[in-house]
């Protein structure tokens, strides 16, 4: 359903304006002197040490996002509290693992990156969206309804559900109204919340494809043919609270009746395998799988929505970070794909589009094996519900600035993704071996 003027005129006074912008040090300064570490196990009894030493002590682990998932010579990213920082340095000397410190004062970094230069004052006097900053949820949500009163000849925006806080769950459609049956590519960003270099990429992605939809012969023929439906923020609660109290918040923010922890990992509630290696059944985890599959309004809802798509919809494309990795099924288990030729060269073709901006170098393969075993993923879970082709992107970069990406990378990250994400749609509409019919595959 389009969403009319009206409704877009009523919405600066529905919206809450972030409290981030208030005078004084972002998110109070509680970041301050907190350091990340990068830590690299050599052997399987420093894994077994490290392990140990950062299970009492409290971490935010930033990658991989569970200890149980520490392996050698695999590096961890892991974000300490000022008070615990001493302590680690001590035991991780004590037990001969090497380290080094990335980030020697998150408070400081995170102000570099949520300001980039810029006083809060100037970014909300802006008549015209920037995109090379990154938005709070407000001023996302207000940029769609922008978008879809300025160019309703190829957008249409509507919502598919509400949130666990009753935070309306936006998607823009793209493409140009001609066959009302063209295959489609469905993109979601911001599944954890923390990842704001997501969220950044869809607001780019739509504008550069009807920026550039009247002097680009390929992007017409892609609009023309084909349906892109774009959700900029899936989490949308989890996306707010990372501005507004906690910068490293992962999970959705939905209530558990047993513990005082919050939230769900967005990416491990999906009916696939759901809860089993790569997933944690405790809610205070950053993993937790959840109550039951689905349990999520938000993955509910997209899962109803593809559902009632999946005979148009032809891949499904999630937006992450950070590894600089392009990712296909299977994350639950070391097996091989039906359709492993056609997807493998889709995901070549699209690092290969990558690289060509600015020579950076993306890893690609299943995701198992590629990054590591998780069950219960949106990857595997498209996959197994017919949808052929079925990535996960791990956008820049690989640790130094981690979820800190700076303001400055957003042009150049969004552009070389730009590049792969078209390279896979443009593959849609080329001829390769039919993939196996879904009913006939091995229940996940």
């Amino acid at each position: 359903m389009r969403l009319d003027l009206f409704a877009f005129l009523l919405l600066p006074c529905v919206i809450i304006s972030s409290t981030t912008t208030a005078t004084g040090r972002l998110y109070k300064n509680r970041y301050a002197g907190d350091q990340v570490f990068r830590i690299t196990p050599s052997n399987d009894e420093e894994v077994h040490a490290l392990t140990n030493i950062l299970e009492h002590i409290k971490v935010d682990l930033w990658h991989p996002n569970s200890v149980s998932l520490i392996s050698f010579n695999a590096t961890v990213d892991v974000h300490i509290r000022r008070k615990d920082t001493r302590g680690l340095r001590g035991s991780l000397k004590q037990e001969g693992i090497q380290y080094r410190v990335f980030i020697s004062n998150l408070q400081e970094e995170i102000e570099r990156q949520q300001t980039g230069g810029r006083s809060s004052r100037q970014r909300r006097s802006e008549s015209q969206h920037d995109y090379e900053v990154y938005h709070s949820l407000e001023e996302i949500q207000t940029w769609m309804f922008d978008m879809n009163t300025t160019y309703p000849d190829l957008l249409q925006m509507f919502s598919i559900g509400k949130s666990y806080e009753g935070r309306p769950l936006y998607v823009l459609q793209l493409g140009k109204r001609s066959r009302p049956q063209k295959k489609a590519v469905w993109i979601d960003c911001g599944v954890h919340a923390r990842e704001w270099i997501g969220p950044a990429f869809c607001q780019w992605f739509v504008k550069e494809a009807i920026n550039s939809y009247r002097y680009d012969p390929n992007t017409r023929r892609l609009l023309n043919q084909l349906n892109f439906y774009i959700m900029p923020v899936f989490n949308v609660d989890g996306y707010h609270f990372s501005w507004t109290k906690d910068r490293f918040w992962r999970k959705t923010r939905s209530k558990n009746r047993k513990f005082h922890c919050r939230g769900v990992d967005a990416n491990r509630n999906w009916k696939v395998k759901w809860c089993e290696e790569g997933a944690s059944s405790h809610p205070c985890d950053d993993t937790y799988c959840g109550p039951f599959p689905e349990s999520e309004p938000e993955v509910r809802a997209v899962a109803k929505f593809l559902r009632k798509h999946k005979k148009r919809v032809k891949a499904y494309i999630s937006i992450h970070a950070y590894a600089q990795m392009l990712l296909y099924p299977y994350s639950y288990k070391y097996a091989t794909i039906p359709n492993f030729n056609c997807v493998e060269s889709a995901a070549h073709n699209a690092v290969t589009a990558l690289y060509s901006a600015y020579g950076i170098k993306y890893r690609y393969g299943p995701a198992s094996t590629t990054l590591y075993v998780s069950s219960g993923s949106s990857i595997d879970w498209a996959y197994r519900n017919g949808i052929p082709y079925a990535f996960a992107f791990e956008l820049r970069d690989t640790g130094y600035f981690g979820f800190l990406l700076p303001e400055s990378l957003i042009n150049p990250t969004c552009t070389e993704t730009m590049r792969a994400v078209k390279a896979i749609a443009t593959g849609l509409l080329k001829k390769c071996p039919p993939y196996s019919d879904p009913d006939t595959l091995p229940y996940l």
